[in-house]
């Protein structure tokens, strides 16, 4: 995706990302830090992360490479009080980290069903627990700030095979309407993406043979959303003036039917 964003709107500004370490993570801190923002970058691999420093460096950004397993409170805690320490008060966060584990709900593995509720909805709440009084204080300031989730097409889609991912997706798309109703008044924007097909490394978890068909079928058959794609919204949302809350955003391949 070609860039629609000019300038450096996000100049001054401290975000966080999850799942930083690949894909939509990778892409958006990419994104924010050539924006301006100084950017704290959060995942289990050290070495991606390590990595994902130096091109943001190189390209002149700043960035703190986070190690993290955002599915352990305290460590969510403490490394939001690292970054406030070492970056400044965090305003913009993009609470990513997620996994994709589909099977048919009688195969009953119900290993991949915690590990999804963990990840999906426990390390999305880990994130936003830590992170949303300095997102307050951020709007008490009078600057903008924004706590932006990663959903699915699958929240709103009826897809086989999808029950626990689906659900785990359909939590965080309820959970930005019902955030932003809170924290609205306090300033603190509330947003959520839902992308279609994106071609990132997600799809790789999926063990059962026809849903993994057809996410390799989509694939090769239409043109997908690159992870550029999803954080040029992602920039999009947290660019746009501060009385402004893009709250939730669809975003499908063009030819994408399913």
């Amino acid at each position: 995706m070609s860039t629609v964003i000019a300038s450096t709107p996000l100049t001054g500004r401290t975000a966080v990302v999850t799942g930083a370490s690949s894909g939509i993570g990778e892409a958006t801190a990419l994104r924010l830090a050539g924006l301006g923002a100084k950017v704290a970058v959060a995942a289990r691999r050290k070495d991606n992360l390590d990595a994902l420093v130096e091109r943001i460096t190189a390209d002149g950004g700043i960035a703190l490479a986070v190690p993290l397993d955002v599915t352990d409170r305290d460590a969510v805690t403490a490394a939001a009080e690292r970054v406030a320490a070492e970056l400044g008060r965090v305003d913009l966060v993009f609470a990513n980290a997620g996994v994709q584990l589909v099977s048919a709900i009688d195969d009953l593995r119900v290993d991949d069903w915690q590990r999804q509720i963990n990840l999906n909805v426990t390390g999305v709440m880990n994130t936003i627990g830590a992170f949303v009084p300095q997102l307050v204080a951020a709007g008490a300031a009078g600057g903008p700030a924004d706590l932006i989730t990663t959903s699915s097409i699958a929240a709103t889609r009826v897809l086989e095979k999808f029950s626990v991912y689906s659900g785990t997706k359909a939590y965080l798309s309820q959970l930005t309407r019902l955030l932003r109703v809170e924290l609205g008044r306090k300033m603190v924007r509330v947003s959520t993406v839902e992308p279609g097909m994106v071609d990132t490394e997600l799809p790789d978890h999926v063990t059962d043979p026809d849903a993994s068909k057809l996410m390799a079928d989509l694939l090769t058959e239409i043109e997908v959303l690159s992870p550029a794609d999803v954080a040029e919204t992602v920039a999009f949302i947290a660019s746009v003036p501060r009385h402004v809350n893009l709250t939730e955003i669809t975003i499908l391949p063009t030819q994408q039917a399913i």
